[in-house]
């Protein structure tokens, strides 16, 4: 059995909406994530957020992987180099969305209410993909190496 992480942000609550600035409609960056201590043997941090609810299927609006095992949390407005990550800690990788863009892509629903799922793993590994990675190889790459998750979910309409 996966042990619990507990994922949260002082943007939003878990099942509330996700402010404007996130998204589409706003300045489009993504916001401060924080998390608890991991289980031992955890070597790094995974980190997804897509939405389910998109017409075309799963829409996924960003994907970090190999971060830090001593990080704890992530700050807004996380640039595609990671820079934001504290000193001496490295940089997370960032993967491929659904746009086909490196980084960050806020929620943006064509109508309606939407769910947006960021999900956090740890992993007993860093995984061994460069950056630039869509979530089905990370998925693929993390198989029997994920020791916890965690799951926010937000919602958002424009």
């Amino acid at each position: 059995m996966t042990n619990t992480l507990t994922l949260t942000s002082d943007a939003f609550a878990n099942g509330a909406s996700i402010p404007a600035k996130y998204s589409c409609i706003g300045k489009n960056i993504s916001p401060a994530l924080a998390w608890g201590d991991p289980p031992a043997g955890t070597q790094s941090f995974a980190l997804i957020m897509d939405d389910p609810d998109a017409p075309v299927g799963t829409w996924v609006h960003w994907v970090l992987y190999n971060i830090p095992a001593e990080t704890r949390s992530l700050a807004e407005d996380l640039p595609v180099t990671g820079k934001n990550v504290p000193e001496g800690q490295g940089s997370p990788f960032v993967g491929k969305n659904s746009s086909g863009d490196i980084g960050y892509d806020g929620p943006c629903p064509p109508s309606g209410t939407h769910r947006y799922v960021f999900k956090l793993y740890a992993l007993d590994e860093t995984v061994g993909l460069l950056p630039g990675a869509d979530k089905g190889e990370l998925l693929k790459a993390m198989e029997g190496h994920i020791l916890a998750q965690g799951e926010l979910v937000g919602t958002f309409s424009k």
